[in-house]
């Protein structure tokens, strides 16, 4: 029997860190002297790799600043670290749809625009990371929405798109889930509003976990 794989993306699904992402964006624009974007600008690149988003928030620019500009956020966030300055807690009833998906027989993954370092450091402090058998991050992959990461999941797992569901809170989570062939369900707590998951094409939208329960299946 093919394994039934669920992946989620972690900033805005798993955890809730918009004040750590955007304490470093702003030490990042002041880094170089540019005055920080809008908080809902940044909320709406979260998700893309470090790259990709600096070149939504800043398109005038030229790639090697916007690379540049992404080295400054990776230290500002590292010296948040440092400061114990980061908070990523996690959703309501995040840890337990996670722990009854695992007991269910349902194999678990992440796909996420964060580094390696930071995803095993944000799930060993909730205590879920042995929860995943597939971590996937920007460190390894082109930015969503390519399907890489969630096809690179979907291979360690030994899952097919039709046993797989990716779960996330932006449209590019979304868009990554549809091209890899998969479910794609979004939730309505994260980053991007409701709407923009449903006009990408999300197979249902849930406003909590319990929803989220039904719509991936989960006993």
């Amino acid at each position: 029997m093919t394994n039934r794989l669920a992946v989620f993306d972690c900033d805005g699904t798993l955890v809730d860190s918009q004040h750590n992402i955007c304490a470093a964006m702003a030490r990042a624009f002041e880094a170089v002297q540019l005055t920080p974007p809008e908080r809902l600008a940044i909320l709406a690149v979260v998700g893309l790799s470090l790259p990709v988003a600096m070149a939504r928030l800043l398109p005038e620019a030229e790639s090697d600043f916007h690379d540049h500009l992404a080295d400054h956020y990776k230290n500002a966030f590292q010296a948040l670290r440092r400061e114990n300055a980061v908070s990523e807690p996690l959703y309501p009833g995040v840890a337990e749809l996670v722990t009854e998906l695992d007991a269910a027989g349902w194999l678990l993954g992440v796909a996420t625009g964060k580094s390696d370092r930071g995803l095993n450091l944000c799930l060993s402090h909730h205590g879920i990371l042995d929860r995943f058998v597939t971590l996937q991050t920007a460190d390894r992959h082109p930015s969503k929405p390519h399907p890489s990461m969630l096809l690179t999941a979907m291979a360690d797992a030994g899952a097919t798109p039709e046993t797989t569901v990716m779960i996330g809170d932006t449209s590019f989570d979304i868009d990554m889930g549809l091209a890899a062939g998969a479910r794609a369900i979004g939730v309505g707590w994260g980053y991007h509003p409701a709407q923009e998951l449903t006009a990408a094409g999300a197979h249902g939208v849930a406003m909590d976990s319990m929803e989220l329960r039904r719509h991936i299946g989960a006993p």
